[in-house]
Formats: C-alpha cells, sequence, structure tokens
C-alpha cells in the first residue's frame, strides 16, 4: 500500500502540468511575487493617502464650521426669526472651505425654522436621521463630559457624490441654535480617484518591468541549464569527448565540474571496456582465422576418411564417424565464429539485388534436400531488393532449426503487407511454422541468445548455439527483425516470422552515411558460404 501524494506534491505536479517550461514558470513566479509586492503596496499607499486626504479636508471644514457656529451663530439673539438664521447661515457658508449651512431654531412664534445658505443645495432631509438625534441629543456634564452637546460627523453620498455632513449646537440656555453643513467631497475623491489611477498605472509598469527582469533572470540561470542538456545529450549520443566550460563558483559552476568529471570517468571506462572488448573480438577473429587453414586440412583427411569408411575395420568404423562428425561441427562452429565477429565488429555489409522471394525459398530448400519435408506457400512474382546471400542464411537457419526440434512437416509461408510503423514501402512476412511442441515460456525470450541452451542437461548438440542469433544480426542489417511464438494449442508447435522491409536501399544508405563507405561485402569476408546452423531450443 502506498502513501498517497501530499497537497503540496499534487500542487507541484499541477503546476507543472500547466507550466511545462522553465523558463515559464520563473517569469509566472516572478510576475506574482512583483504583483502582490506592487499591489500590497499601492493599496497601503492608497488607504494611508485616502485616510490623510479626507481627515485633512473633514478637519478643516468641521474646524471652519465650530468658528462661524461661535462667531455667528452663537451671537443670534434668543428671539429669532428666519431671516435672521438665513443671513446667518448665508455669512458662515461664505467661508473658504466651500461648504453648505443650515440653521435651525425656535422663532417668536414658536415655530422651528430650517434656514439655508441656499436651499437647493442643502435641506434638513439631507441629514441622517442618526446624525440629528446625537447632535439634538443633551449629555449630562460630568468630570469626563464637559459639554452638555457635541460636534458631530457622518460621510454620505447624495446623487452618486460623497457628503461630509455635519452638526452642532450652540451651547446655552435653551432653545438655542442647531447648525449643519454639508460639504462635497467630489475634489477629494477626484484626487483619490487620480492617484489610484497613478498608482495601478505604476503597479503595471512594475509587473512588466519584473516580467523583462525575469526573462534576463531566467536567461541568465537557463543558459548554462540549457548547456549542460545539450552536453549531456551529446554524451547520451556518445561523444565521451563533451566538456563544459566552467566559470564562477555558483551551484551551477559546481554542477558543471561535477558533469565534466562524471564525463571524464565515462570516457575513460568505455575506453578501457572498448578496449577489452575490441581485444577480445580480434583474438575471437584471429582465432577463427587461424583455425581456418587447419579445418580445411582436417575436414579434407575426413572427407577421405568418410569415402574409406566401407573398407575400415567394423571396429574403428564408429570412431572415425565421430570424428568426421565432429570435425564438420568444428568447422560449422568457427565459420559461424567468423561471421559473429564480422558483426560484432561492425563490417557486415549488404550486397543488394532484385530477388523473386518465392525462388529465392525453393533454392534455400532445394539445396539442402529438404523439399520432401517443407510446404512452401508462397506466389511468385513477389520481389524484393535485399541481400540474397543473408536471406539465404536467415531461411536456412530458422527452416533448419524448425525441422531439427519441430519435425517435419515444415510449414513456409511468405506474405507482404503494409508497414506496422506506417514507413514507406510494403513489409515482407515470412513464416516458419513446425509442428514440434513448441518452445517453453521461459526459454522463448531467450531463443536469440548466443549458445543459449534451452536445458542444462543438454550442454552438447548438433549445433553451435549461434544459428538463430545469426539469423537475427542478418534481419537487423536489413531493418527487419524475426519474432517467435508457439502457435494455439492443436494447431501446430513453434512459428518464426521474419519481418523485412520490401526495398532495403534506405538501410543500406544511412550505412553507408554512418561509415563513409559504399555497400558491398568486404573482399575478404566475399564468398562466405551461407550458415546453416540451428539453433539449440
Amino acid at each position: 500500500m502506498t502513501d498517497a501524494p501530499s497537497f503540496g506534491a499534487r500542487l507541484r505536479s499541477r503546476l507543472a502540468g500547466l507550466l511545462p517550461s522553465l523558463r515559464l514558470r520563473l517569469v509566472v513566479v516572478f510576475a506574482l511575487v512583483a504583483l502582490t509586492a506592487a499591489v500590497s503596496a499601492s493599496g497601503i499607499a492608497y488607504w494611508l493617502n485616502r485616510d490623510a486626504v479626507l481627515t485633512r479636508a473633514q478637519n478643516a471644514a468641521l474646524n471652519d464650521f465650530r468658528k462661524a457656529m461661535e462667531d455667528n451663530a452663537g451671537n443670534l439673539p434668543r428671539k429669532v426669526d428666519c431671516g435672521q438664521l438665513r443671513e446667518a447661515a448665508a455669512k458662515m457658508a461664505r467661508s473658504s472651505q466651500n461648504y453648505q449651512v443650515l440653521l435651525v431654531d425656535e422663532t417668536e412664534s414658536g415655530k422651528r425654522c430650517a434656514a439655508a445658505s441656499n436651499l437647493d443645495d442643502f435641506a434638513l432631509g439631507d441629514v441622517p436621521d442618526r446624525l440629528r438625534h446625537a447632535v439634538e441629543e443633551k449629555r449630562p456634564v460630568t468630570k469626563q463630559n464637559k459639554h452638555p452637546y457635541h460636534l458631530y460627523w457622518q460621510r454620505i453620498t447624495l446623487d452618486g457624490d460623497p457628503y461630509l455632513v455635519g452638526g452642532a449646537k450652540v451651547i446655552g440656555e435653551d432653545p438655542t441654535p442647531t447648525g449643519y453643513l454639508l460639504k462635497s467631497l467630489a475634489p477629494e475623491r477626484d484626487d483619490l480617484s487620480s492617484l489610484g489611477w497613478s498608482l495601478g498605472i505604476a503597479t503595471g509598469l512594475a509587473l512588466i518591468g519584473a516580467m523583462l527582469l525575469a526573462q534576463a533572470a531566467a536567461t541568465t540561470v537557463l543558459r548554462p541549464v540549457r548547456r549542460l542538456g545539450d552536453a549531456a545529450r551529446r554524451l547520451g549520443e556518445g561523444k565521451l569527448e563533451t566538456r563544459l566550460r566552467v566559470s564562477g563558483t555558483d551551484e551551477l559552476a559546481e554542477l558543471s565540474r561535477t558533469f565534466n568529471d562524471a564525463a571524464a570517468s565515462l570516457e575513460q571506462r568505455v575506453a578501457e571496456l572498448s578496449a577489452r572488448e575490441a581485444s577480445s573480438r580480434r583474438f575471437v577473429a584471429d582465432m577463427s582465422h587461424e583455425l581456418r587453414t587447419p579445418m580445411t586440412a582436417i575436414s579434407a583427411v575426413t572427407e577421405v576418411l568418410e569415402e574409406e569408411q566401407d573398407n575400415l575395420d567394423p571396429m574403428i568404423a564408429p570412431a572415425v564417424q565421430l570424428v568426421v562428425s565432429e570435425t564438420r561441427r568444428l568447422n560449422d562452429l568457427v565459420e559461424n565464429l567468423m561471421e559473429v565477429t564480422r558483426f560484432d565488429a561492425g563490417t557486415a555489409r549488404l550486397v543488394l539485388d532484385d530477388v523473386d522471394v518465392a525462388d529465392q525459398v525453393t533454392a534455400c530448400i532445394d539445396a539442402r534436400a529438404w523439399l520432401d519435408a517443407v510446404e512452401l506457400d508462397a506466389d511468385r512474382g513477389i520481389m524484393a531488393r535485399l541481400d540474397p546471400r543473408r536471406l539465404d542464411v536467415i531461411l536456412a537457419n530458422l527452416i533448419g532449426n524448425a525441422l531439427k526440434h519441430g519435425g517435419s512437416p515444415v510449414r513456409v509461408s511468405v506474405h507482404t503487407r503494409e508497414r506496422p510503423d506506417g514507413g514507406d514501402g510494403d513489409e515482407l512476412a515470412i513464416e516458419v511454422a513446425d509442428q514440434g511442441p513448441g518452445i517453453p515460456e521461459d526459454v522463448l525470450p531467450h531463443v536469440f541468445d548466443r549458445f543459449y541452451k534451452a536445458s542444462a542437461s543438454r550442454p552438447r548438440s548438433e549445433g553451435s548455439g549461434l544459428g538463430l542469433s545469426i539469423a537475427l544480426e542478418n534481419a537487423h542489417i536489413h531493418g527487419g527483425e524475426i519474432t517467435a511464438h508457439n502457435a494455439p494449442s492443436g494447431e501446430g508447435g513453434a512459428v518464426f516470422t521474419l519481418h523485412l522491409p520490401r526495398d532495403a536501399r534506405r538501410v543500406a544508405e544511412e550505412w553507408e552515411r554512418e561509415n563513409g563507405e559504399g555497400t558491398g561485402e568486404h573482399p575478404r569476408h566475399g564468398g562466405d558460404r551461407a550458415q546453416d546452423e540451428g539453433e539449440d531450443r
């Protein structure tokens, strides 16, 4: 049971999906940090300035209103009329603070009179009820509260514009006049709006600047990372001499040094392994070539002994037959080792020709006297441009292996089809099926391994253990493949399928480009006979 990924891991995974590029992530992170900082700073600056502007305008208006109330409303007679109230209100409104005034008092006739400096702009209904009640409320005088009446204010909105409403009652023997002021805060709102736009523009510029800085920082950071990625890619392609130029003492420089040390160590190790492998290949190749001359002589002698086998002593004849068969097996092993050496050394080449596949299969079967044991299902006229000798090697090994381990009849089918990978041209499929018990499932993955024996109790067999391996290498050099599987129960034994392109010129041209040489067999290897050794199962 595995633990569920944490929230942080899920978040990182989701962000990695949304922002696959490291550069994009750096830019986004820089932008978010800059945006957060700019918005926070702008917001704090705006609210501080807003509070300062409104407080300054509000205090100036209220202080002026308080003084005007003392100088004007406080000097009104106790028995006042509306005209006097209106005149006092107009006089108070002529203040530099530019506010409207409303005075409320009881006249001689006992009626309440509300006189405004401008009836069209300010009326008693514009004053909030809560503010009127607070202004009119008389509080007991105590040590903490030295006056029965106080100045109160409130910010309101009228017709979409902000206003400051304040009110106070003249202290004295009742009845005394009550005054209210109405001051527009539209200029302050406009100033704050301009400030807000300025801060917004500053925030946008800061964001753009942060993104440009992030781009520059990302370039500075990612350039060494990109160089490291390119170097790792070249190293993966086999260019072990790749090194990074190291400058500085930061973490990226340390990473570059570590990469160079690892590349140097890998180059040295690969060089040692390559030297050992080359030495081993030279040993096998030299041994195989050195064995060819004595094997030729021994083979000639064994042919003579085989011809004279009927004239030999019956007691000696079995030994002679054993020598003949083992000599042939040894000769086949030497030839197979030389073929494997060519594949390992990369000197195996294609000699292409146009062949009729059905004729090629028939010739392979006929040359080995397998006509009675093999059933061929192939239409004439299926042409392919392949290496006839190597195709014969493949067919001989697959059919010989089927006859040896599966028994006759062996069925060989030839078909063409479109390539599964969607490449150009058709694919040639040659299927070799036997009637044997099939291949054990644990053996299937190893049937093409060199010298692999299906059973440890059979260390010796008539084959060299290289046949199927050589067949697979010959298929690979054509750009093809060989697969092995068992037929469904009751329908047969093992089934080997050879997949080859019908035209191997592209593969030959790629080999020519990689090696800088033309196609064709190396003179030293020309004329090598086709291998007909079957793999042991």
